[in-house]
């Protein structure tokens, strides 16, 4: 079967799930202050409250702004972020940000490899019901959709905000795919 589109799909939902998990996590080391969300522009420097700078803005969606530190590209919500005398803060240290968003990730892998188990549900990025894990290999995890089998990589495969085990693509790029090979 050919995942070309399934993949790249796979690759942005996978960022935006960390995303959302860390944006929530991020409010127990950062100050919230109010802050417009237009504000933090692609390329300006983020300092934290120990005046040096954590990093840059990667990317703002007006909710999440992604700010890569040179170590992670890290997404926080846009009220983490307050601006002091024409700069943009946050009330953390980068060293204190690179440890609390390494530890999340740490642990999000920890739960993903828990739940990738031979019987699991599998639901798709759109939260449709794929089928269940038949298989674990070296050569990726089958899942059982409609009685046909599709062999995906593990990277493919991630845990929503409730923590139920998902592919990280929608159900109509998964048929697409699927009908490709098909015919």
């Amino acid at each position: 079967m050919n995942y070309g589109a399934v993949r790249a799909s796979a690759a942005r939902m996978k960022g935006k799930i960390c995303m959302k998990r860390f944006a929530l996590t991020a409010a127990t080391i950062a100050a919230f202050a109010a802050a417009p969300a237009a504000a933090q522009d692609a390329g300006v420097a983020i300092v934290g409250n120990d005046d040096a700078e954590i990093g840059t803005v990667l990317s703002n969606d007006g909710t999440t702004v992604v700010v890569d530190t040179g170590t992670h590209q890290v997404p926080l919500g846009t009220e983490a972020f307050a601006e002091r005398e024409g700069v943009w803060t946050l009330n953390t240290t980068k060293t204190e940000l690179d440890a609390a968003f390494g530890q999340l990730v740490a642990e999000q892998q920890v739960a993903l490899e828990a739940a990738l188990v031979v019987g699991a549900e599998v639901k798709t990025a759109d939260a449709q019901a794929l089928g269940t894990i038949d298989e674990i290999n070296d050569n990726g995890i089958v899942v059982t959709h409609m009685d046909q089998p599709m062999n995906l990589q593990r990277d493919m495969f991630a845990l929503d905000q409730d923590g139920a085990l998902i592919v990280l693509a929608e159900m109509a790029a998964i048929m697409e795919a699927l009908a490709a090979t098909a015919g």
